[in-house]
């Protein structure tokens, strides 16, 4: 049996669009990328679960075959597992815009830095040999787009409340 070449071009279609968005910045396009994935997986699983038969129920008679539930119950897992990581994104780009105004995924410093290391293919077990060269890490983080007000430092502490004040004690209401 040859699957439907509808099926295929829309599987093959949900897949490109949804690795294109899972690629890019922003939580939301991330978000959209991992739901088209999940689509795509889904309809990947029908396709590859055969032709549809008669219903999987032991004692009724049909001159079809049974059909496999095996990809049913696949598809169903993934649709539970796509919806389980759908409300985390959602949750982490809700929670990036209140803090920020936007979702866009920084860069970390890091991760740069690692980066570059790899390409020249050095060890970084130590400092002094990472930054003998260009910026600093601290420099660099300091050019990086960071998400703290203007005129917030890493080294400012905020000050600690004082505890708030309890107008009775325990065991002391009433007198």
């Amino acid at each position: 049996m040859s699957p439907n070449i509808v099926f295929v071009v829309t599987i093959a279609a949900l897949f490109t669009v949804g690795v294109y968005l899972v690629l890019e910045r922003s939580l939301t396009r991330i978000l959209l990328g991992i739901i088209l994935l999940g689509n795509g997986t889904n309809l990947l699983i029908l396709v590859a679960g055969g032709a549809a038969g008669a219903p999987p129920i032991i004692g009724v008679a049909s001159d079809r075959p049974m059909s496999d539930p095996l990809p049913q119950a696949l598809i169903l897992t993934a649709i539970v597992i796509t919806l389980g990581l759908t409300a985390f994104l959602l949750a982490m780009a809700y929670r990036s815009w209140q803090l920020h105004r936007h979702d866009e995924v920084q860069d970390d410093v890091e991760d740069r830095r690692i980066a570059r290391l790899a390409a020249r293919d050095e060890r970084a077990f130590e400092d002094d040999d990472t930054e003998s060269e260009g910026e600093t890490l601290d420099e660099e983080a300091a050019a990086a787009r960071d998400e703290m007000d203007e005129g917030e430092a890493f080294d400012e502490v905020p000050a600690e409340r004082p505890p708030p004040a309890t107008s009775h004690t325990h065991g002391e209401e009433g007198r």
